[in-house]
């Protein structure tokens, strides 16, 4: 290559030795939290999450003055394995030649660099292993061995690996020798990334490129930012509407909204927690607190608020919703607490009804997901709660709560008891819907269609993991309803109405799921979804039909991907998190076209959320100390009918449900 371009040089020497910034508790914060690990990072970041991790994955070292990234995870590729990666460069690279030296100091399992890296689940891996070079193309959760040829290499030696990608060919060597050429056309473009599964040290990492390649990739920036900014000046971009001061009271995003005074005032409610038994599947809420969106004042609180994160931040629900239970005009607070269930009147914060929280009477060994297979408390200690319609009554006034994964029980608006469910696995949030049109909703949780009655219908040929988020309606003109689901590593699925699979794609491990009118030229709806576990922040875009449209990873999580009704002229934006550099909204072609100010608003929580007066929806910032709510710069310039979309009620939030916003259009 003559008078190469250098696009990327890299020997660690701007790090100091430690450990690559990671989080040290391996947590669930991400899933719905923008939670990055804290240092620096300079131009790499680790796409890797997983709960069973302790301590770092990579580990700045030194030697005689010379710096070394070094991977340091025990492992091997297997079924939901993810290998331990640190990614950099450009996504939008297709030509170029990256090189590095590497030490596997484990040589019996794969060490390499990976290419033309679209995302960790998306990119080819050159690695040495086992005596051998090999070439593979990494598609989701098919590994396809592509080459692959005898290497002698040992555990005290550096080697230059080096992969050369020119179109559809792609040159492997190890110092300067060539040891493996082929052509594949799956992948054209894409960043690099080291990855290795059991430790190894790296260090003079270099990407070039050739002058023409160089050019290509400058004038196709210099579009696409075009494009960018001609997209950002159609959009409005987010205003400052209030700040509201969270004291001492705040939390992360355990959160309801609702209307407390049976006024148009919007009011919003944050819990904190205490952790009870193991982590935290036994949390209890130890202060709620009602407070004004429109003023910031305080209606009432219930406990004693303690400024600190162990309060605030939490991996799970907690169980409390807003709803007009008794059908008077006012709001009431449903909530569990202290092994009660109770019904709380909206103004006042008092109690109106309790009962006891139902008995653990099953044997906890035979229950899913028990921890220690024996329960904690002779009493439940509620998960969540959900307000459902088995009865047919002309609202919904049944309430149901469950414990984390196992069973589910049904009660009246006066919290009589009605019935009990359990079958392997509840998933985080059961669905309520009348499925077969009798005017009852039937449940469905986990992979089980459960009747209104309590009975078993079906349930999906699945035996593992569980379903994170559901979403149910007519996605597709062509197809009836049907539901959608993110479930873990057992993937997207699209399910009909009596249980049959019609798309399945394992695109890593599922965790929120979204539909709305993100590609207004496409019929039917787009369906977008987002992983964590293992293959952390892949946001994908789906059409009705369950075809991929495209993928993305941009490094960062906490992903919301919540529909957004941003311009009011019917398109959906997708909004991802609150941060300034990863966060915003993206658009159908998963462009970030509205981002938000450099004005040190919080950026761990975000919400959707409908509030100053137009049809258009706001977005609420917040973390345990301050609420920013921003609304649009310039008036709806729709005229003539509004767009008013069919979303997911207020009275049912989650940090585990699917976020729909159906069309539907009002005349001004």
């Amino acid at each position: 290559m003559s008078n190469p371009v250098l696009l990327l040089s890299c020997d660690f020497s701007d790090f100091a030795i430690g450990p690559f910034p990671y989080d040290p508790d391996h947590s669930a914060m991400g899933e719905y939290h923008y939670y990055p690990p804290k240092g620096y990072r300079g131009i790499w970041y680790d796409p890797i999450a997983n709960y069973a991790y302790q301590g770092p994955s990579w580990l700045i070292t030194e030697e005689d003055g010379r710096k070394y990234m070094e991977q340091m995870r025990v492992g091997s590729p297997g079924p939901h394995i993810s290998c331990p990666t640190l990614v950099a460069g450009d996504k939008d690279w297709t030509d170029y030649t990256v090189s590095v030296r590497m030490r596997s100091l484990y040589t019996q399992e794969p060490a390499g660099i990976l290419f033309r890296y679209q995302t960790s689940l998306m990119h080819y891996a050159f690695y040495l292993c086992d005596q051998k070079a090999q070439l593979y193309r990494i598609e989701k959760d098919v590994r396809t061995l592509l080459a692959q040829t005898d290497f002698a290499f040992d555990a005290d030696t550096f080697y230059t690996l080096q992969a050369e990608v020119s179109a559809n060919k792609i040159h492997l060597s190890v110092d300067g020798k060539q040891v493996l050429s082929v052509e594949d056309d799956r992948y054209a473009d894409g960043c690099i990334a080291l990855a290795s599964y059991m430790p190894a040290q790296y260090t003079d990492v270099k990407v070039v490129c050739s002058e023409p390649a160089a050019q290509r990739f400058m004038k196709l920036q210099k579009k696409k930012a075009a494009v960018l900014a001609e997209k950002r000046a159609k959009y409005p971009q987010p205003k400052l509407y209030k700040i509201i001061d969270l004291q001492n009271f705040g939390a992360g995003r355990q959160i309801r909204f609702g209307h407390l005074t049976g006024t148009d005032e919007m009011f919003f409610l944050m819990a904190q927690h205490q952790k009870r038994v193991y982590k935290d599947r036994y949390a209890v809420i130890s202060c709620l607190t009602a407070v004004s969106l429109q003023t910031g004042k305080v209606l009432w609180q219930i406990g004693e608020p303690k400024d600190d994160p162990e309060n605030a931040y939490l991996t799970a629900d907690l169980p409390m919703q807003i709803y007009d239970i008794d059908g008077d005009g006012i709001d009431e607070v449903i909530v569990s607490r202290n092994f009660k269930l109770m019904i709380l009147d909206g103004p006042t914060g008092k109690v109106k009804k309790s009962v006891p929280t139902p008995r653990n009477d099953q044997d906890a060994a035979s229950l899913c997901g028990i921890e220690f297979k024996k329960h904690a408390f002779e009493r439940l200690n509620v998960d969540a709660i959900r307000i459902v319609n088995v009865s047919g009554h002309a609202r919904p006034e049944e309430i149901m709560i469950k414990d984390r994964y196992s069973r589910l029980w049904i009660y009246d608006k006066d919290l009589n008891f009605e019935w009990m469910f359990t079958e392997f696995n509840t998933g985080h949030f059961p669905y309520g819907y009348d499925f077969n049109g009798d005017g009852k909703e039937e449940i469905f949780s986990c992979y089980n269609m459960v009747s209104s009655d309590g009975k078993l219908s079906w349930k999906l040929p699945i035996h593992t993991d569980h379903t994170d988020e559901i979403i149910v309606g007519k996605m597709d003109p062509d197809r009836d309803e049907f539901i959608a689901i993110v479930s873990g590593w057992e993937g997207f699925m699209m399910v009909d109405k009596q249980g049959n699979i019609m798309v399945r794609d394992i695109n890593g491990h599922g965790q929120r799921i979204s539909t709305g009118n993100y590609c207004p030229e496409k019929r039917g709806m787009e369906i977008c979804t987002t992983t964590y576990w293992g293959n952390q922040g892949i946001v994908y875009l789906y059409d009705c039909k369950g075809n991929e449209i495209w993928h993305r990873e941009d490094g960062g999580n906490g992903n919301i991907i919540a529909p957004v009704n941003w311009s009011g002229d019917g398109t959906e934006l997708i909004l991802l998190n609150g941060n300034v550099t990863y966060g915003g909204m993206i658009d159908g072609d998963g462009d970030r076209v509205v981002v938000f100010p450099d004005d040190g608003h919080p950026d761990l929580c975000a919400e959707v959320i409908h509030l100053t007066g137009d049809a258009r929806d706001e977005i609420v910032l917040w973390d345990e100390h301050k609420m920013y709510l921003y609304t649009q710069d310039r008036p709806c310039e729709c005229s003539g009918k509004e767009y008013v979309p069919e979303k997911y009620p207020h009275y049912n939030g989650s940090n585990y449900r699917g976020e729909y916003s159906f069309p539907h259009w009002r005349k001004r």
